[in-house]
């Protein structure tokens, strides 16, 4: 019987352990992201953390240098797209994060008309 609850007893602190290391961990990744956010608006930074993808990492999937020509931005989105689908033996991974790609790119460039219309009133 005592041996039961020594097992227990050290089940129990195993998965407290492990639930405190998880959470330690996640806050580590909140302060590198809030690092590496300072300078950035708001916006920016929320977008990040909504989508799961820096402004950089969504330039990088889409091979684009700026987000200021659109219609480069949608015939690299609708190539990479193309190449990648499920039905042409492509990765439905890799179109999906084009896919988070363009819609962060997307959102970023709401952000900016929007900083711009504020700016204009």
């Amino acid at each position: 019987m005592a041996q039961h609850l020594v097992r227990v007893i050290i089940l129990g602190a195993q998965v407290v352990g492990r639930a405190f290391s998880k959470a330690l961990r996640n806050e580590f990744q909140h302060a590198r992201t809030a690092q590496a956010s300072r300078g950035q608006s708001a916006e920016t930074t929320q977008a990040n953390r909504i989508t799961g993808m820096s402004l950089e990492e969504a330039k990088q999937i889409l091979n684009v240098s700026k987000i200021d020509n659109p219609k480069e931005i949608e015939e690299s989105y609708n190539r990479l797209f193309e190449l990648n689908d499920k039905t042409k033996g492509g990765s439905f991974y890799l179109q999906s994060k084009i896919y988070r790609a363009k819609e962060r790119i997307d959102q970023e460039i709401k952000n900016m008309s929007k900083a711009q219309e504020s700016s204009k009133e």
